[in-house]
């Protein structure tokens, strides 16, 4: 098809995937349980975080973590003695295991503290960047000037080392993005919209694919700059609403 049919294919799409129905099957349901902006942007970091593997998994250790922080994950990232950091000692997923747990609520705790939180922290880097992949590398750089064990350092990804950093950009479309369908929570004003990547994984990579939007056959760093460069195309003020379509039509099969 032409770009401007696939534009209007895609289009159509966000259009059916981009939709409070989608909250309930996501993790991005575990932020939507907060009101306040502070809960929102640490629950979403957090369970950004741990979002790879089984979804059910997921959901169930989100909702887990969120219970270990007593449903108040500002208040307990901001208030919390070292002594009640205990309470993760058994809290895992996957390869994220309790001491990255603690890491991870020591360094929150940081960037509250020196840096008055996660978006400007995020926004620190961008503005130092001027783009938000080489960004998301200084704030990692930034995440992990608390003390950590350097195992710790393959839960943020870096995308000048060629990784895709989906769940950072995953996350950093729930803060940034001003979603009128009431998914994306859109509560972070310092980085624009049209900085945003997709978060690109294994579903909407082959997607992106078969609608020969991607050529690079890795879904690494080097294939986010090469969609992100197509989906400006179709969108420059808001180019990341399409992974809403290239994720329901990888989901439901509907291409």
């Amino acid at each position: 098809m032409t770009r401007a049919q696939l534009k209007e294919y895609l289009d159509a799409k966000v259009e059916q995937y981009n939709v409070p129905d989608f909250i309930p099957h996501d993790p991005i349901q575990i932020p939507h349980l907060f009101t306040e902006k502070k809960d929102i942007e640490i629950a979403g970091f957090l369970i950004a975080t741990i979002s790879w593997g089984n979804r059910k998994s997921i959901i169930n250790n989100s909702h887990k973590l969120m219970e270990l922080m007593d449903h108040a994950p500002s208040d307990f990232i901001l208030n919390h003695e070292p002594s009640d950091l205990d309470r993760f000692n058994e809290f895992v997923h996957r390869t994220f295991n309790s001491e990255d747990c603690k890491t991870f609520i020591r360094s929150l705790q940081n960037i509250e503290l020196q840096y008055g939180g996660l978006e400007n922290a995020f926004a620190k880097a961008y503005q130092e960047k001027g783009q938000l992949q080489h960004a998301i590398s200084r704030f990692k750089e930034i995440f992990f000037e608390v003390e950590h064990l350097q195992r710790t350092q393959k839960h943020v990804s870096d995308p000048l080392k060629n990784s895709s950093a989906k769940r950072i950009n995953m996350f950093l479309r729930w803060m940034v993005r001003k979603d009128n369908a009431g998914v994306d929570f859109g509560i972070w004003d310092q980085i624009p919209m049209s900085a945003l990547s997709l978060p690109l994984d294994v579903h909407t990579g082959n997607i992106a694919r078969k609608l020969k939007m991607l050529k690079r056959k890795q879904n690494d760093g080097k294939a986010v700059a090469e969609l992100d460069h197509f989906l400006r195309k179709l969108d420059a003020t808001d180019p990341v609403k399409y992974d809403f379509a290239l994720f329901g039509v990888g989901v439901f099969n509907d291409l």
